[in-house]
């Protein structure tokens, strides 16, 4: 069955894909979304009916405010519980770090594999706030951190005053495992100003004209977790 562009299809089919894809990593999910949803009825009934009303008011309120709370928290439950399961789908495959940074807010350029081997080791570019963020990935953690030594190299040459950060992904001592990627850039310390964001930018595309070009493989994040991107950004 092939999968749907997110961007062709409505809110409701984007949840529905989501929590199909979900329910296949996380056979427990409707348990877990169905459980959230009756105890945060129970709450919010609970609190509802305390407040100063009574008689048909009082149920109207109780009643509204048992099914708001009921459904808050079953979406955030249902958020975490997709969040966990779409990380899991994709740890371990090509270009896992790309596709998690991918999910970074307005104001990130992420530029996957602007540095890579015959291994498959790459490395992949952040700008943003803290400045240049350099984040490597592969299998042999030597390798990946000699790669990641040449790109910091060639990026301080175009760019020697631009505060620069590097990243291993992955979940070996000094490295960061993939659900925690993305928070763990967008927690770096501010350093550069917008004005210096769109310099750093124009002066790496000199840099990176100089380079060939790596495909990527389509995936690995299905099409359809592209259509839950508020669900993968860092909180």
């Amino acid at each position: 069955m092939s999968q749907l562009d997110p961007s062709s299809m409505s809110r409701r089919q984007q949840i529905v894909e989501t929590y199909r894809m979900t329910r296949q990593a996380d056979p427990t999910v409707g348990l877990w979304v169905g459980g959230t949803f009756v105890l945060g009825a129970v709450v919010g009934g609970v609190l509802f009916w305390l407040l100063p009303a009574s008689g048909l008011l009082g149920i109207i309120f109780t009643v509204v405010g048992a099914v708001l709370f009921g459904i808050v928290a079953a979406l955030l439950i249902f958020s975490r519980r997709a969040q966990r399961a779409a990380y899991n789908r994709i740890e371990g495959q090509p270009g896992a770090a790309a596709a998690a940074l991918n999910m970074l807010r307005r104001g990130w350029t992420v530029s996957p594999a602007v540095g890579f081997n015959k291994n498959q080791d790459v490395v992949h570019r952040v700008v943003g706030p803290p400045g240049i963020v350099l984040v490597a990935e592969g299998t042999s953690p030597a390798r990946v951190r000699a790669l990641l030594a040449t790109e910091r190299t060639k990026h301080q040459r175009v760019l020697p005053e631009t505060p620069l950060t590097e990243i291993v992904a992955g979940n070996g001592e000094g490295e960061v495992p993939l659900p925690k990627l993305v928070s763990h850039v967008t927690r770096l310390k501010r350093q550069v100003k917008p004005a210096e964001i769109t310099d750093i930018l124009y002066r790496l595309k000199a840099l990176d004209a100089q380079r060939g070009t790596l495909p990527l493989p389509k995936g690995p994040v299905p099409t359809s977790m592209k259509g839950q991107r508020g669900n993968l950004r860092g909180r």
